[in-house]
């Protein structure tokens, strides 16, 4: 009898500045027919960084896999691709969809080219913010500290407006 392959919990951060609204339905469509279900958070509207651009839209959701780390960045690559993402602009510029691996279980190093947790997380409001009121209780694997005391403790100015729309298929 076959094992049934071990299934990661896995954390992505979702953000889009170009047709927001719509790739970010269009995206979360497509991670629910490659994943099943989807877990949410709410999503926040916050200014461009690094850049001057029109406003991102972001949140996280949730997911679980059975795939690898590299295997499901590529899958994600590929979903950014579909949605006109473009890879010969600079780092910080318009996205028509960005999509981040921010937690794989509880991985804490370099995988598959990948480092895990990923370092924007506790860098940026946009990334911190629905990560800890989608999994506030959960630890950051390096720091032991809850995502809600991280956010708690959060000290960067930048203003999120919480969106009133929800993301749901397009």
């Amino acid at each position: 009898m076959a094992q049934k392959p071990i299934q990661a919990t896995v954390y992505l951060g979702l953000g889009s500045n170009v047709n927001a609204e719509h790739n970010l339905k269009s995206a979360l469509h497509a991670l629910e027919q490659q994943f099943g279900n989807v877990e949410l958070s709410p999503v926040y509207r916050s200014k461009a960084v690094g850049f001057s651009g029109d406003d991102f839209l972001n949140a996280c959701c949730r997911i679980e896999t059975d795939i690898s780390p590299g295997q499901l960045k590529h899958w994600l690559a590929e979903l950014e691709n579909q949605h006109g993402r473009r890879r010969d602009l600079p780092k910080f510029a318009d996205r028509t969809l960005d999509i981040d691996i921010l937690l794989y279980d509880d991985l804490c190093g370099e995988f598959d080219g990948l480092v895990l947790p990923r370092d924007e997380i506790l860098k940026y409001a946009h990334v911190l913010r629905p990560l800890a009121d989608l999994a506030g209780d959960l630890s950051h694997p390096a720091s032991g500290h809850s995502f809600s005391e991280h956010w708690r403790r959060f000290t960067d100015d930048t203003s999120l407006e919480r969106v009133g729309w929800p993301l749901t298929r397009p």
